[in-house]
């Protein structure tokens, strides 16, 4: 059973990241998108982060089932810092995309701005799951 759950959690660990991988060079097509392209960009861009949302429920629920069926303690360093990043990141998503997003609506937005905003963020985004990833892989004891 353990192995499943392991599988599990690294298959929901690639869909909360992957994504956003893809998403890095549709970030930059559009800065010159209009219309109907414009708006396909969106819809993919909210899609994944959908997806990384729901992939993220997966990883945390099978992320507590491997605690528990180990012999790691909640108070490991490197389960307190991927906690303490993971609660950072989910707050940070809230508010990276979907706001950027609907701004995109408005005439009075500047469009390349907004691809800034959404570039940044994106990269952001990335190093905190990145950052998770490695706490998760190397199981660093810094304490």
């Amino acid at each position: 059973m353990y192995t499943a759950i392991l599988y599990a959690h690294i298959m929901s660990a690639v869909l909360s990241i992957g994504p956003f991988f893809v998403l890095v060079p549709m970030v930059k097509k559009m800065a010159i998108a209009e219309g109907a392209v414009l708006r396909t960009h969106i819809a993919t861009f909210k899609s994944a982060t959908r997806l990384v949302k729901h992939a993220g429920h997966l990883l945390v629920t099978t992320g507590v089932l491997l605690i528990w069926q180990s012999s790691w303690s909640w108070t490991a360093s490197w389960i307190v810092l991927t906690l303490a990043v993971m609660l950072g990141s989910v707050f940070f998503l809230a508010r990276a995309f979907t706001p950027v997003l609907r701004k995109f609506d408005d005439v009075q937005e500047d469009q390349l701005q907004l691809v800034r905003k959404l570039n940044r963020s994106l990269w952001i985004y990335i190093f905190l799951l990145m950052l998770m990833l490695w706490f998760m892989v190397d199981k660093p004891m810094l304490w």
